[in-house]
C-alpha cells in the first residue's frame, strides 16, 4: 500500500485514540463516602474520615438552595448513594446520583412539580471546557482528568453527602 492510502486511516485512528478516556487504575484504600460543600465549590473523597482526594468543582447554574424540580439548575443537598456508572457519557465519564430520593419526590409532589433527576459527578461538556461560573444543569462537573481517576476510585454503592 502507498502512504497516501495509509495516511487517512492512520490520522482517523489516532483521532479516535485521543477521544478515548485514559486507563487508569486504583489499588489505595476504599472510598468510603463522597462529601460535597457547595458553598466551598468542593469535593472530598473520603477513606472513612481521611481525605484521599479533594476536587474543585462546578455546580448547577443556580447553586444556591436544594434541588426542588426539574429544570431549575439547581444542585441537590443531602444523603444519596453513587447508583450507576456511564462509560459513554457525553460528558466524558459519569457517575449517578440517586437523586430524588423519596422525600424529594414527596415535596415535589406536595409542590406540584416534577423533582427531576439525571444528577450525574461528570466531566466537561462535550461543547468545550466551560469550567466556572456554574454551568450544569445541577450535575457537579470536575476536569476529564479529574473525572476519569474519581470514575476509577469511587465503586457504586458509595454514599455522598452535598451540603450547601
Amino acid at each position: 500500500m502507498t502512504v497516501l492510502k495509509v495516511l487517512p486511516a492512520l490520522l482517523v485512528a489516532l483521532v479516535l485514540a485521543g477521544c478515548a478516556p485514559r486507563v487508569v487504575t486504583y489499588d489505595g484504600p476504599e472510598v468510603t463516602r463522597i462529601v460535597v460543600h457547595k458553598e466551598a465549590r468542593k469535593m472530598y473523597l473520603l477513606h472513612h474520615d481521611r481525605a484521599l482526594k479533594t476536587y474543585d468543582i462546578d455546580l448547577g447554574f443556580e447553586p444556591d438552595g436544594h434541588k426542588r424540580k426539574s429544570g431549575d439548575g439547581k444542585t441537590p443537598e443531602g444523603t444519596y448513594i453513587i447508583d450507576r456508572r456511564n462509560p459513554d457519557s457525553i460528558f466524558h465519564l459519569s457517575l449517578g446520583i440517586s437523586y430524588p430520593n423519596a422525600r424529594d419526590v414527596a415535596v415535589a409532589r406536595r409542590l406540584g412539580v416534577d423533582p427531576g433527576g439525571e444528577i450525574f459527578i461528570h466531566g466537561e461538556s462535550p461543547l468545550g471546557s466551560l469550567r466556572g461560573p456554574d454551568w450544569t444543569w445541577g450535575c457537579i462537573a470536575v476536569t476529564n482528568e479529574e473525572m476519569e481517576e474519581i470514575y476509577v476510585m469511587v465503586r457504586t454503592g458509595t454514599p455522598i453527602t452535598i451540603y450547601p
